[in-house]
């Protein structure tokens, strides 16, 4: 049993109240977080704030250091996180599971730490210099989905200390577990308070609002649903916070006629299935131009049907669970929907407790559940199209804008079509392959601002202009 503790002011303190984290593999047990109220966020966030003054005035090379000091904590103990993840998360040890994710985490904190946002000369004459500088905010409050406990808690946790500011991270009741250790473990070689995890089953308190209210913390980053993020911007709202919200998806891929579906094949399930499906920009609708349609749908099959799911501790397993039995619940009436209207290529039934297997389905078109909403599981729709206008046009029509792919041997053409493709990122015969130097964000109801490379690092800061 990994009975965690919250870190504030750089020590462990334990919560008489607790809560209990299941493995979505075995429905046992995976541990225990503490349960804070509306008490314990005024002490996490006091604690960041009288961190704050002394963080923001250390020189940009001691913050950096201290960011390759995380980064190389996060390496030494990537498998103890790795092993927690799986617990609570339910994804496999291997493949694109927990250890890729802490691959990832360790990536993601190893470049951020040497980006900079130098000083720039805006002018420099006769009449005046003037110049930018970027200051840091204060403290950041972090709200972190259930999908990749550790991995967007770097992404949400690195920049903010590179640009001097300080954190209160609120990973999801979920899976907290894994953020709490890497909390802790970074406390390790950072000053105390710099960086504060609190955690909370929400019925207690719903510290996710009161966070995005509370007037000592200058900005919320968030990655979780549409619904959450727009009441967070409201909320905010009142007291001017900045907002990084990276929210929902329903990404489309754009299948051309020129294709070789064997070679594709591969590509198009991880870009639909990575995580189980569990990841905003995975490719969750698949517009497939009706010369190729058939060959496209059998080559999916027949690389799908191979794909072990099971147990993630099992080193075996390539998929495991679905995470939790609300989305396991989603999940089933939109594929059980699906299946009334559209063929089943592939899965299409449960399986025992929350697996759920990796499901094809054809014959849906817009306006069909499982098109026009966001599963996050393993399930992909395949919508038949005669024309390459008619997929844009399709694939357009969502409320979402996070990601969107084309494949085809001409790239490009692809390069064109992906231009007119409304979304904050677009891959060639590939899909969700971000990486830390390319921005990456959301348009229409998919998000606010942009995380990752030197875009994502400015959202973290506070523009003075200099004149002299």
């Amino acid at each position: 049993m990994n009975e965690m503790n919250f870190t504030v002011g750089g020590a462990p303190v334990d919560v008489a109240d607790r809560f209990t984290v299941i493995n979505p593999s075995t429905g046992d047990a995976a541990g225990t977080a503490p349960n804070a109220g509306l008490e314990e966020l005024d002490r996490a966030v006091a604690a960041a704030a009288a961190a704050f003054p002394e963080w923001a005035a250390k020189s940009d090379a001691e913050r950096q250091e201290a960011c390759r000091a995380v980064t190389a904590k996060l390496q030494e103990n990537a498998e103890e996180l790795a092993r927690l993840i799986t617990l609570e998360q339910g994804k496999p040890l291997n493949g694109l599971g927990s250890r890729w994710e802490m691959g990832g985490a360790a990536a993601w904190a190893g470049h951020t730490a040497e980006l900079s946002l130098p000083e720039k000369v805006l002018q420099d004459n006769d009449e005046g210099r003037v110049t930018l500088r970027r200051k840091p905010l204060g403290v950041v409050g972090s709200i972190t989905p259930w999908n990749f406990p550790v991995m967007i808690a770097v992404w949400h946790i690195l920049p903010a200390l590179r640009t001097g500011n300080t954190v209160v991270i609120k990973p999801s009741p979920l899976t907290p577990l894994a953020t709490l250790r890497a909390v802790e473990i970074m406390n390790e070689v950072l000053p105390k308070g710099v960086v504060t995890c609190i955690t909370s089953d929400d019925r207690k308190a719903n510290i996710g609002a009161a966070m995005a209210a509370h007037p000592e913390i200058r900005k919320i980053v968030f990655t979780g649903s549409c619904g959450t993020g727009q009441k967070i911007m409201a909320t905010a709202s009142d007291t001017m916070k900045r907002l990084t919200l990276e929210m929902g998806g329903n990404d489309a891929g754009i299948v051309l006629p020129d294709v070789d579906p064997e070679a594709i094949a591969e590509g198009l399930f991880w870009g639909a299935f990575i995580n189980n499906g569990q990841t905003c920009a995975a490719m969750k609708r698949l517009y497939v131009h009706a010369d190729v349609h058939d060959a496209v749908c059998e080559a999916l099959v027949a690389f799908a049907r191979n794909i072990p799911v099971g147990d993630g501790l099992d080193e075996t397993s390539i998929l495991g669970p679905v995470q939790n039995e609300a989305q396991f619940d989603k999940l089933s009436n939109l594929v059980s929907r699906a299946a009334a209207k559209g063929k089943v290529l592939l899965g299409g039934k449960p399986g025992e407790g929350l697996f759920f297997p990796p499901t094809l389905i054809a014959g849906l078109d817009n306006g069909d559940a499982l098109v026009d909403e966001e599963q996050f599981g393993p399930a992909l729709a395949i919508i038949r199209c005669e024309s390459v206008e008619e997929m844009l046009e399709k694939a357009n029509a969502s409320p979402y804008g996070l990601g969107g792919s084309v494949w085809s041997s001409d790239i490009p053409a692809a390069r064109e079509l992906a231009a007119r493709m409304d979304c904050g990122s677009v891959w060639i015969n590939k899909h969700g392959a971000i990486q830390p130097n390319a921005p990456f964000g959301g348009v229409k109801s998919s998000g606010l601002g942009v995380e990752f490379g030197e875009e994502g690092l400015a959202e973290y800061t506070d523009i003075q202009v200099i004149f002299s």
